[in-house]
C-alpha cells in the first residue's frame, strides 16, 4: 500500500465529514468577542483539531468492533475497515497513536482540556459499545457530548462558561438527538435504514412530546441568557433568528421526513445555512457596537 493512499484511507476512517459538530468549540471564542485576537484563534483552531482527532479515534475502534457486521450494511460495507481497503489491526494502531499524541498535545494547551477529551472519550466509547442501546439515556449521551465541545471552548482560551450558555448548549443538543431518533424511527417503520434496538423502546408520540418540551425550553432560556449573562442587552434582537431556526428545523423534522443527519443539514439546507450565518453575523455585530 503507497503511503498516500494509507494516509488518504485514515482520513476518510476518521471521517471529516462529520467534524462540524466540532465547530461549537468556537462558540466560547464568539461569545468572548473583546479575547478574540491571534493567540486565542490558533488556540481555538488547535482545539477544534484535536476534538476532531479524538472523536476520530472513536469512529475508528467503532469501526473495527462492528466491522463485520458493517460488511453487509449497504452503506457502511464502503468505509475503509469493513471494505478491508484499511487492514482493521493497523488502523487501530494508529488511533491508538493518534490519541496519545492529541492527549499529549492538549496537555500543553491546558491540564483541565485533556481531562476533559478523555472524558469525552470515555463517554463516546461506552456509548457505542452499551449506552446507545439505552431509552433515554441515549439521547441524553448525544446532548452530553455538544456540551463538552462547548466547555471545550472555553478551557482552550482560559474563559469561564457560563450555566445559561452551558444550559442553551444541552437543550438545543437534546433537540437536535430527539430529531436524529425520530427521522431513524421513520426510517426503521418504511423498512429502511440501519436498526437500532433502542428505537423498539420509543415511538413518534413520546418522541414529539419530547421535542415540544425540548424546544420550548430551549427558547425561553436562551431568551433569559440574552438578558442575564451579563453582555449587552442588545442579544435580544438575535432571538428572532434562533426561532426561525428552530421552527426551520421542526419542518425538515415533520414535513420533509429528515434530520437524521444534523451536520449534513447544515449545508444541505439552504435556510438553515443561511440562517446560522445571520445569527454569527449578528452577534459579531452586536459585540463590535453595543461592547
Amino acid at each position: 500500500m503507497k503511503d498516500s493512499h494509507f494516509i488518504e484511507l485514515l482520513i476518510t476512517q476518521l471521517r471529516p465529514k462529520q467534524w462540524t459538530k466540532n465547530l461549537l468549540v468556537f462558540a466560547a471564542l464568539l461569545f468572548s468577542f473583546e479575547k478574540i485576537s491571534l493567540s486565542t484563534l490558533s488556540d481555538t483552531i488547535a482545539g477544534f483539531l484535536l476534538f476532531s482527532l479524538i472523536s476520530g479515534c472513536v469512529y475508528i475502534l467503532n469501526d473495527y468492533a462492528d466491522r463485520e457486521t458493517d460488511r453487509f450494511h449497504p452503506v457502511k460495507k464502503y468505509r475503509p475497515i469493513a471494505s478491508g481497503a484499511l487492514h482493521p489491526q493497523l488502523a487501530l494502531a494508529c488511533g491508538g497513536i493518534i490519541l496519545f499524541a492529541s492527549m499529549i498535545v492538549s496537555y500543553f494547551m491546558n491540564p483541565l482540556f485533556t481531562g476533559l477529551l478523555a472524558a469525552y472519550f470515555i463517554l463516546n466509547v461506552a456509548y457505542s459499545f452499551k449506552l446507545k442501546h439505552v431509552v433515554i439515556a441515549d439521547i441524553m449521551i448525544i446532548a452530553a457530548g455538544f456540551v463538552l465541545r462547548a466547555i471545550a471552548g472555553g478551557l482552550v482560551i482560559h474563559v469561564t462558561i457560563t450555566p445559561w450558555f452551558l444550559i442553551c448548549t444541552m437543550l438545543l443538543s437534546l433537540f437536535l438527538a430527539i430529531g436524529k431518533r425520530r427521522h431513524e424511527l421513520l426510517l426503521l417503520k418504511q423498512n429502511k435504514g440501519n436498526h437500532r434496538k433502542v428505537l423498539e423502546k420509543y415511538s413518534f408520540a413520546l418522541l414529539d412530546q419530547l421535542c415540544a418540551i425540548v424546544t420550548m425550553a430551549a427558547i425561553i432560556s436562551y431568551s433569559l441568557f440574552t438578558f442575564t449573562s451579563g453582555r449587552t442587552i442588545h442579544l435580544m434582537w438575535t432571538i428572532p433568528i434562533v426561532i426561525y431556526g428552530i421552527f426551520r428545523y421542526l419542518y425538515l423534522i415533520h414535513i420533509e421526513g429528515k434530520g437524521g443527519s444534523p451536520d449534513r443539514l447544515l449545508f444541505e439546507d439552504k435556510h438553515i445555512l443561511a440562517t446560522v450565518i445571520c445569527y454569527v453575523a449578528s452577534l459579531v455585530l452586536i459585540f463590535a457596537v453595543f461592547e
